[in-house]
């Protein structure tokens, strides 16, 4: 193999869960380049990464099919011997389909699936994390099962996070998430920061968007040590503020892979969504917290705006 690519346009944690494929494939292959494909606003998450060679971005905002033409026509110059698509929707199965690599693998149910030399299956629910549903594609090679994700925060992130933030008794809490079924509500961040010690700092993490959250959870907890950072860290900083803390405390979202990423030890609530879809924490301290016995539960596999039956039970969960 001289060179790879590997494409995931999805959310951020979908990224973040593929970056043991690009380690295990910089193992096997120590001499092939790596390249890879996500879309705009995820790009930064893989700066730093020490085995990429080039990072390509799906930016939408001129168009989408002009986007994705232009990537069909650089790649199709690259000739690529093996091109991996772990995302399961169409536009990046057009993109690996067309891309002229010799080999084409990815999930078959993506609908351009039919175009790629090899289909693998991708099963939510059984337990199998989505590490080891991505590493799956590259069995054949030599990959291992189970690999923990790696993202690599600069010299400049970890002094800057070090000098301003990190001290001896710190928390992470990341209270929002894009689905409110999947989000622990404020009340219960209140409980939650209220049971800390009294004398620690709790750092908000979030982004821009989270930051009214923010305000209205240490408002009500009334913590003297309570910052806000929503909105004021990178992700890649965020990831570094995490690694230090004693705890972080986070919903099934992006900030969960964060922790993984870095080893971090968190705590996982899940409400609507189960860690037996493949998305729980990896990090080697690692506890789950959730409502079990809901014939409910889970409601489906992502999260909605609102609970379908209208109690949200499985938000109450015991802090």
């Amino acid at each position: 193999m001289k060179r790879i690519l590997v494409i995931q346009t999805a959310f951020l944690g979908d990224v973040i869960l593929a970056t043991p494929v690009v380690a295990e494939l910089n193992r096997l292959f120590p001499n092939a380049q790596l390249d890879m494909l996500v879309k705009k606003g995820n790009e930064s998450l893989l700066l730093n990464n020490p085995h990429l060679h080039e990072l390509y971005v799906l930016n939408k905002s001129n168009g989408k099919w002009k986007a994705i033409f232009g990537l069909i026509r650089e790649f199709r110059k690259n000739q690529y011997d093996l091109v991996i698509n772990l995302h399961r929707f169409g536009s990046s199965g057009l993109i690996a389909a067309f891309s002229k690599g010799k080999k084409r693998y990815g999930f078959r149910k993506n609908p351009f699936s039919f175009l790629y030399t090899k289909r693998f299956k991708h099963t939510i629910g059984d337990g199998t994390h989505e590490v080891e549903r991505n590493l799956s594609v590259i069995a054949e090679f030599g990959a291992q099962k189970m690999v923990k994700p790696e993202l690599f925060p600069s010299k400049k992130d970890l002094a800057t996070i070090d000098r301003r933030y990190v001290n001896e008794n710190y928390y992470c809490i990341a209270p929002a998430s894009v689905w409110f079924t999947k989000q622990l509500p404020a009340d219960k961040w209140v409980e939650l920061i209220q049971s800390l010690d009294v004398n620690s700092t709790i750092y908000v993490l979030g982004a821009p968007a989270d930051t009214k959250l923010g305000d209205q959870i240490l408002a009500e907890a009334k913590h003297s040590g309570g910052v806000n950072l929503a909105g004021k860290l990178s992700l890649l900083q965020s990831a570094a503020l995490m690694q230090s803390a004693k705890r972080s405390f986070v919903n099934d979202s992006g900030p969960l892979h964060l922790a993984s990423s870095v080893n971090a030890p968190v705590t996982a609530f899940f409400c609507s969504t189960v860690p037996a879809f493949g998305f729980g924490p990896l990090s080697d301290d690692s506890q789950i917290k959730q409502v079990d016995g809901l014939d409910c539960r889970p409601c489906g596999i992502h999260g909605h705006k609102a609970c379908p039956k209208g109690h949200f039970k499985c938000s109450k969960i015991e802090i």
